[in-house]
């Protein structure tokens, strides 16, 4: 009887040993999950303020962008405004720009040369 005992306690022994090596084990791959997980954290971190920047730099270029957009527009239409007047006679290709119906003072709003884009 004594020895049943004693081999139950002994298969016991071995079993807790067994669970306190995959305890320990356990414990080890946690640590690792949870330094992975405070990279992946880092890296999130990190990929939001780059996306904060580029999300900025991104309107920046947007407003660039149809500024340029405008200007080209602005410049076409002038250009095509001074053709119409070289084709109707009203502007001569030898007369000085100071002598050009287009050359007007700076404060005269109906300057073509002096329109700005409309404010938004």
């Amino acid at each position: 009887m004594k020895n049943q005992q004693i081999h139950q306690q002994e298969l016991k022994i071995s079993e807790l040993e067994k669970m306190a090596q995959k305890n320990v084990m356990l414990e080890e791959r946690i640590q690792v999950l949870q330094q992975q997980n405070e990279d992946l954290k880092d890296r999130i971190d990190r990929n939001l303020a780059m996306s904060r920047q580029l999300s900025e730099e991104n309107a920046n270029l947007q407003v660039y962008v149809e500024k340029e957009s405008n200007e080209k527009k602005r410049l076409s239409r002038t250009n095509e405004e001074l053709m119409w007047r070289l084709q109707t006679g009203e502007l001569s290709p030898r007369m000085s720009p100071t002598q050009s119906p287009l050359h007007r003072p700076a404060s005269s709003p109906a300057s073509p040369s002096r329109q700005q884009p409309f404010p938004r």
